[in-house]
């Protein structure tokens, strides 16, 4: 068994796992806080009903992802004791503050969200979710920023074998960092807004509370196409970053293997067993070339000047990642994107005052658009980490370098354990989702009700 392998696969599968809870606890956050202004701006109890429908579900999506995000920083020394000795200096910067600062902050407010409803002023208990919701997504920031030295170290000087941190404000500066944050921030609001707009046409099928699930249907497909658009938009410029700090990510996403000027798109292709050589290619002539340079020329570096690049940089090896997975990550999370886009631009176009009666057979098709985020989420993530893959610090650490000294059969057995009990979580988690978002919302508050809060 090897070693390197099997903690490449535990730690892919918990981060995974982990970031099913993630953009929805980002985005459904910010969600839950303008119906809540509604409420009190308003003094509508449509709104406050919908607030609490809303947030009951946030809440049973925060707690999961608070579980699964705990084991993954344990793992950094439990599994790659060798990077965080290497890089903790850095490393451990950002993830300190996202701790203390961050994670404190959403915690705090939302304990105050939750037991504060009816016993708090409104506008106090109002600030208390905003305040949640920035919290969750600061969170992000800073985890976000961490993975950005990954990608593109920045800010440190090597001192006695390891990397240390010398310009704190170079590291949480580093565009490639940003361009996560806004990528992933994005694509949380609009995972956050197929949720709202699948469970809200799931009930207008049944009509059940028709008023207020128009409401939030009508809510999520307009943040959905925007931030949809929005989250297209950073990812053709984390992208076009790409090509010049990651040049081989950047060639291994298209399958671009030999240098040109102007280069081809490769929309669709075929690869050999290895996963790293094509076998065939549908190409667009000059179409790569554009989208990195606005214009129909422009070079474009190969996988295989890159490869001979990178042998006399930094010695004999196999700096090529597996090419047909980031190639076709690449393209699942660009086509789900785009089709997410259209979605709700039907759902836009649909004429309100007919609804449920006449469109029922599109509002089944929104009811399993639920899922498309969570594809595309994945598909971008794996396209992420395994686009840097041989490093685990680009440039800087290769990941056989970066594991623990462990016994391979030690770390198979927690890798079984893992995946056994947050399997278990999920399932949990999508049967308590599912159960609460089936229940609907009350057609009137009882004294119940305001006792669950």
């Amino acid at each position: 068994m090897d070693l390197v392998l099997l903690s490449r696969w535990q730690f892919a599968l918990t981060t995974i796992y982990h970031f099913f809870f993630v953009p929805l606890t980002l985005g459904l956050g910010w969600l839950v806080a303008f119906l809540q202004t509604k409420y009190v701006r308003s003094g509508d109890e449509k709104f406050k009903r919908l607030t609490k429908f809303w947030g009951k579900l946030f809440l049973i999506n925060f707690a999961m992802g608070v579980v699964t995000g705990i084991v993954m920083e344990f793992q950094f020394g439990m599994n790659w004791s060798e990077y965080s000795r290497y890089v903790g200096d850095i490393f451990g910067a950002p993830l300190a503050i996202e701790g203390l600062m961050a994670f404190f902050l959403e915690s705090t407010f939302l304990g105050v969200w939750i037991f504060g409803w009816d016993k708090l002023p409104k506008k106090l208990h109002l600030t208390s979710i905003w305040l949640a919701a920035l919290g969750s997504n600061l969170s992000a920031i800073w985890i976000l920023l961490a993975n950005g030295f990954m990608q593109h170290p920045v800010g440190y000087q090597l001192e006695g074998g390891r990397a240390v941190l010398v310009n704190f404000w170079e590291l949480i500066g580093n565009p490639r960092g940003w361009y996560l944050v806004w990528h992933t921030l994005s694509s949380g609001l609009v995972t956050a807004a197929f949720f709202m707009l699948g469970i809200s046409a799931w009930h207008l099928i049944r009509k059940n509370q028709v008023e207020a699930f128009r409401y939030s249907f009508k809510l999520a497909a307009w943040v959905g196409l925007s931030m949809a658009i929005m989250s297209g938009l950073a990812g053709h410029a984390q992208g076009v970053y790409l090509r010049e700090v990651q040049p081989m990510a950047a060639a291994a996403s298209e399958a671009h293997y030999e240098t040109a000027d102007p280069a081809d798109f490769s929309l669709v292709a075929g690869f050999d067993s290895t996963g790293k050589r094509t076998t065939w290619s549908l190409e667009i002539p000059k179409v790569l070339s554009w989208l990195y340079y606005f214009r129909f020329s422009g070079e474009v570096e190969g996988i295989d000047n890159l490869q001979a690049q990178y042998e006399q940089e930094y010695g004999p090896g196999d700096y090529v990642p597996l090419v047909a997975l980031t190639y076709w990550t690449f393209r699942i999370m660009v086509g789900v994107g785009l089709l997410m886009v259209l979605i709700t631009l039907l759902a836009l176009y649909l004429p309100w005052k007919k609804w449920p009666d006449k469109w029922n057979r599109w509002l089944k098709w929104g009811v399993w658009a639920l899922f498309l985020p969570y594809i595309a989420n994945t598909a971008g993530w794996i396209l992420t980490e395994t686009g840097r893959q041989p490093w685990i610090v680009h440039g800087l650490l290769l990941t056989k370098d970066g594991v623990s000294p462990l016994s391979p059969g030690l770390v198979l057995l927690t890798l079984i354990g893992f995946v056994l009990i947050y399997g278990a979580l999920m399932a949990v988690d999508v049967y308590l989702l599912a159960k609460y978002a089936k229940a609907g919302i009350p057609a009137a508050e009882t004294a119940a009700d305001v006792k669950e809060y």
